[in-house]
């Protein structure tokens, strides 16, 4: 086993099965890091560090509003980005040295339309091959906006791009719902996007991505680097910010 791989692979983490559906899939939703009854204290941890980021972290789009960089908002979701079963994945799909790329929250507003299918990579990129993972601070369900796949469309060459109405309804799409504390680990070129939130409620999670070690980050996290989150980082983390 190389010495990168034997640093963060722990072998038999990730549940055979599970194992298995991820590149037949490449998707699977597993138990997360949070326990359940971790998950209000994290909801209310990801709601103070959202309502106290700066207005430069901030990004409202049409749909949801994202907040960067929660590697440095707070001990409460360290774990979240060194999950074994999520870097046991990065293992298996990228095969070589990887590090984390992004790491915000991701709030769906009540009302939001469904999202058009896409990749989050071009298999041409240096990013590729890249691995996505959604931290389920409040449960996905089919009413709230949960993020849907196209089993297998990893594999394919074409592009959702190419599809007459990306919005819609597309066969044999899976809806990827779980109880809040749950993890969502995908391969990137996975075609996917979340549907509409008909709810009353936002829906909120924790998002990232990790990519190839040569490849460029999303974020600059030893650029943001606070002391007091390099004071509290365990090896295998500072391995994954590449510090």
């Amino acid at each position: 086993m190389d010495e990168w791989s034997s640093t963060l692979l722990e072998v038999g983490v990730l549940p055979p099965y599970r194992a298995q559906e991820l590149p037949e899939h490449g998707f699977v939703v597993l138990t997360g890091p949070v326990t359940v009854g971790q998950t209000d204290h994290l909801a209310r941890a990801y709601d103070a560090a959202v309502a106290s980021a700066a207005k430069n972290d901030v990004r409202t789009g049409s749909a949801s509003t994202r907040v960067t960089d929660f590697v440095n908002r707070g001990a409460e979701f360290d774990d979240v980005y060194i999950s074994p079963p999520l870097l046991e994945a990065c293992c298996r799909i990228i095969g070589r040295p990887f590090k984390l790329s992004s790491f915000h929250a991701r709030t769906l507003r009540p009302g939001s339309a469904t999202e058009e299918l896409h990749t989050d990579v071009p298999r041409d990129s240096a990013d590729w091959p890249l691995v996505g993972f959604i931290l389920m601070v409040d449960e996905f369900r089919p009413d709230n906006g949960a993020t849907r796949f196209v089993p297998g469309s990893h594999l394919w060459l074409d592009a959702p791009e190419d599809v007459t109405d990306p919005r819609a309804d597309y066969e044999g799409q899976v809806l990827a719902c779980g109880p809040a504390g749950s993890l969502l680990i995908f391969h990137g070129s996975a075609w996917h996007g979340h549907t509409a939130n008909t709810s009353a409620l936002p829906r909120r999670s924790l998002q990232g991505a990790f990519i190839p070690r040569d490849g460029r980050a999303g974020t600059d996290f030893a650029m943001r680097m606070r002391p007091e989150t390099h004071a509290r980082l365990r090896s295998v983390a500072r391995y994954v910010l590449y510090l």
